[in-house]
């Protein structure tokens, strides 16, 4: 039982490794996502030990089989094969990242990759949802990333990653991302119900013994009340005027609207892709007031300008999928004049100064006049993404968060800081730290909601473990070779 907690332990922590789908190497570690042609798969299944016995196979399908096993088929799972390569291009991949592969067996490293085959068969036989257009979406995005190491030559990076041509590149970086978007959702399926009741938490809680109960390290909670420069009235007039004549050109002149995509749009993430997005509803992705938009047209529409947080924008309705929506839009960001930026600069260096001179506490000065609405209400008390509450662990803290507070002694105010979103757009803020607490053994009370977080992780550990025992038994597995030795913590070779 240890041996199998230990792997579940381990697929969880690589996870984001090896599935990650936009850094560098990713494509340096491309592991085989081949589908078996039927003919290839009956062969496999007619494979033993070291011999072949041909059931009405032709020679040519026996050739065929031949030359996938001096490549090194390592395992068939379901429709998948794994090949011996793949384990070796895992190994690479996590070396260039910096793991230290001399404590992962091959045998592990070769269960992860069997898991991940499970989980991308199943989601296909339950028709889980994957949007080919979302994943090109993606691989162009990795594309760009990749050009950078090379300084925007794409024969370099053919060259370095063994490819003809930038289409069989794309072509196989679409079936690495497709499978692992299966193994995703379908991982994402099975614990999608799993809950935790506070009876499950205290049971959780109470069998760790006292000398072996987790330590938490300093927290401590953070607020902000941030200023942003305003956008006049005449320039947001400006930039709807100009949406409204790329609809009126695309109607009633023919426009292309991929081409005003790309000559204007402010989304620079997806002009690549002409600013294609697609939209689920019953998964929302964008903001409300983008899907709100894209969900009142019919296929062929141009919806009106409308605002959202990230600025101006239309949507054009290119095709209706039963629930998905495929949809372009063009980003129209208003521009902030240098005297609006002053403007705000002077504003929050006032507010700053009222604070620090006791004429109004933090809370009540980011409640009168921060322009974050997520934290003004709240007294600008910035919520901890994963805990869901207001205290924030100094060693894991974002990095750059940690960077802003990290000198600052309890309940002092930073000084004004400028800071940039992923648009550009720049804001002002000032930070304070309050209600700190030392590093301590984990108490019930006080750390109710990380234990809970511990409960459900381990109860959905459990149906995990469950859910791979019970699909071994239904699917078609076959393990070859030295690999049949491996001590796995699943039972894949069905004894």
């Amino acid at each position: 039982m240890l041996l199998k907690t230990n792997n579940l332990k381990f697929t969880i922590n690589l996870k984001p490794i090896l599935l990650s789908s936009i850094t560098l190497l990713a494509v340096n570690v491309i592991l085989a996502q081949e589908i078996i042609e039927e003919k290839v798969q009956d062969t496999v299944k007619a494979f033993d030990s070291e011999k072949l016995v041909n059931f009405g196979q032709t020679n040519d399908t026996i050739n065929t089989f031949k030359a996938q096993k001096v490549d090194g088929v390592a395992a068939v799972v379901g429709d998948y094969i794994i090949l011996d390569s793949d384990i070796d291009k895992s190994y690479l991949q996590l070396q260039a990242q910096g793991v230290n592969t001399s404590e992962i067996p091959r045998c592990q490293l070769f269960g992860k990759l069997l898991e991940d085959k499970l989980y991308a068969h199943h989601a296909i036989i339950d028709s889980l949802p994957v949007s080919d257009a979302e994943i090109r979406q993606n691989i162009n995005y990795q594309i760009e990333q990749f050009l950078q190491s090379t300084n925007g030559s794409m024969d370099k990076l053919l060259e370095i990653y063994k490819k003809d041509d930038e289409k069989s590149l794309r072509d196989e970086m679409f079936e690495i991302n497709k499978s692992n978007e299966l193994a995703r959702k379908m991982q994402a399926k099975i614990v999608e119900d799993v809950e935790v009741t506070p009876e499950e938490v205290r049971e959780f809680f109470n069998k760790i013994p006292k000398d072996e109960r987790p330590t938490i390290g300093t927290e401590l909670k953070v607020a902000q009340i941030v200023v942003e420069p305003k956008v006049t009235e005449e320039e947001k007039q400006r930039v709807i005027d100009q949406l409204k004549q790329f609809k009126a050109d695309v109607i009633e002149n023919g426009a292309s609207f991929r081409s005003k995509v790309v000559l204007y749009s402010d989304d620079k993430a997806s002009i690549s892709t002409g600013g294609k997005y697609t939209l689920n509803r019953k998964k929302p992705r964008m903001v409300k007031e983008f899907r709100q938009a894209a969900f009142s047209l019919q296929e062929g529409e141009i919806s009106d300008p409308f605002e959202s947080e990230f600025g101006f924008h239309i949507v054009y309705l290119e095709k209706i999928r039963g629930q998905e929506y495929d949809v372009s839009h063009i980003l129209l960001i208003p521009k902030v004049s240098n005297d609006a930026i002053i403007e705000a600069k002077e504003r929050i260096e006032k507010i700053r100064q009222r604070i620090v001179d006791g004429d109004i506490s933090f809370a009540d000065a980011a409640r009168e006049s921060s322009d974050e609405k997520e934290t003004r209400n709240d007294g600008g008390q910035l919520i901890n993404p994963e805990t869901q509450d207001y205290n924030f662990e100094l060693t894991r803290m974002d990095p750059e968060l940690y960077s802003q507070i990290q000198n600052l002694k309890d309940n002092e105010v930073s000084l004004v800081q400028t800071e940039k979103d992923r648009t550009d757009k720049i804001k002002f803020k000032i930070l304070t730290v309050t209600d700190r607490i030392n590093e301590h053994e984990a108490d019930y009370a006080r750390d109710y909601l990380k234990i809970k977080g511990q409960a459900l992780n381990e109860k959905k550990l459990k149906a995990i473990e469950k859910w791979q025992a019970d699909k071994i038994k239904d699917t078609y597995i076959k393990i070859n070779g030295s690999y049949r030795n491996c001590e796995f913590a699943s039972n894949w070779l069905k004894k």
